[in-house]
């Protein structure tokens, strides 16, 4: 399997504070890679610094081979790295379709069929976007802006997909249905790294995941050896989960 994405002893700040330190992971090719840990221990951070909206400290960020460590982040969809982002960040005032257009805006393929292949597969796995795709984005459900988050990161038609915090702020209904979706956009092809304070649904779904901490990783492994573990248990899945 290929390595798509390296990580190596990341470190970044903001201002004085070290939000993470020699934080070091991979992303093969078709996996679903996940990074878990309590609120403040550098999830987002390091998520926001792969897609390029933090600078690196020190420590360097290789795709495909290629060091983007310093790259700007709206070079980096072009290479293949989309993020649907915590909070989800939809364009309120815009239509469920322009949002989608949106997520193509950076694309150089942009007059292909295959965006329009890309936007059915998008309503395939959404069928609720398509039912209300002229529908403002500001009025729909958090559940609802949370598919059109990911769908229009998908867009973009990424070879790794950056997911924050899917499921915050969701019904247990809704979050079983996103994880599912997840799971699939995984099976039809798309590599995705995954931030999640579910530990339970995201190790479930995982083939690997890394725990961190205060801004450090301190345990590895895949998903299922994670997800068995008594401390880990103890500490992320309510004990005996």
């Amino acid at each position: 399997m290929r390595v798509l994405l390296e990580v190596d002893d990341l470190c970044v700040n903001y201002g004085r504070i070290e939000a993470i330190r020699n934080v070091s992971f991979t992303v093969d090719e078709g996996e679903i890679v996940t990074l878990i840990g309590a609120n403040g221990a550098g999830k987002t951070t390091t998520m926001k610094t792969v897609s390029g909206l933090r600078p690196v400290r020190l420590g360097s960020i290789r795709f495909q081979g290629k060091d983007i460590t310093n790259m700007p982040a709206h070079d980096r969809p072009v290479l293949g790295i989309a993020q649907s982002p915590e909070g989800r960040g939809c364009f309120v005032g815009m239509s469920v379709l322009e949002n989608l257009d949106m997520g193509a805006y950076a694309r150089k393929d942009r007059k292909s069929p295959k965006v329009k292949e890309d936007l059915d597969r998008v309503f395939g796995l959404f069928p609720r976007l398509a039912e209300r795709k002229s529908q403002v984005a500001g009025t729909m459900s958090g559940g609802e802006q949370q598919m059109l988050a990911i769908g229009r990161a998908l867009m973009a038609d990424p070879k790794l997909l950056l997911l924050d915090e899917p499921s915050m702020g969701l019904a247990p209904k809704l979050i079983q249905q996103i994880f599912d979706i997840v799971t699939e956009i995984n099976k039809q092809g798309t590599t995705v790294l995954l931030v999640e304070q579910n530990a339970a649904q995201a190790l479930k779904r995982a083939h690997r995941a890394y725990i961190l901490e205060t801004g450090e990783i301190v345990r590895e492994g895949t998903g299922a050896e994670l997800a068995a573990d008594p401390a880990v248990k103890a500490a992320y899945l309510g004990g005996d989960t």
